[in-house]
């Protein structure tokens, strides 16, 4: 079996795929429901609105995570020289920072829903609200650090000399 199959190439396009789709859905989750929530606001307190618009620009963020990563995948794809182990990695990373996107954005959506309706009655929910979301938002943080010390693993690599 060869190092540098034809068909390896698909698995680093799977881990593309996977940290741009998977986060995706997590931010668009996260926005959607923290949006419900504003909008429930809105109607009793218009002017919190402003201030409730946290929950929805971290989940915007955690889409900006699977871009990266994705663009750093994609950059190290070369067609004919790219190995299997290289493709299996690179699915990691994007499985790694996808799934943990995907998981981040249900949690600031749940929770920005929650703490902004809360919000129009206490306004001492906010800061409780921007710590939780912060959390929330780490997890995210974490799946890209982790995809980009699986992206290192493969850029330190001369495939020049496997794949001839």
């Amino acid at each position: 079996m060869s190092v540098c199959p034809p068909y390896a190439p698909f698995f680093g396009f799977a881990g593309v795929a996977s940290a741009m789709i998977f986060s995706t859905v997590g931010a668009a989750f996260g926005t959607a429901k923290a949006g419900i929530g504003i909008a429930g606001l809105g109607t009793f307190k218009p002017e919190l609105i402003m201030k409730s618009l946290i929950p929805v620009v971290m989940s915007g963020i955690i889409a900006v995570y699977g871009l990266v990563v994705s663009v750093l995948i994609a950059g190290a794809l070369k067609p004919g020289d790219y190995p299997l182990f290289a493709g299996f990695i690179h699915l990691g990373a994007g499985l790694a920072c996808g799934f943990t996107g995907l998981t981040a954005g249900y949690a600031i959506g749940i929770v920005g829903d929650s703490c902004v309706r809360a919000y129009v009655n206490e306004s001492k929910v906010f800061v409780s609200m921007v710590l939780i979301l912060i959390f929330a938002e780490v997890l995210g943080l974490y799946g890209l650090i982790v995809a980009l010390i699986m992206n290192s693993a493969v850029a330190g690599v001369d495939t020049s000399s496997i794949c001839s």
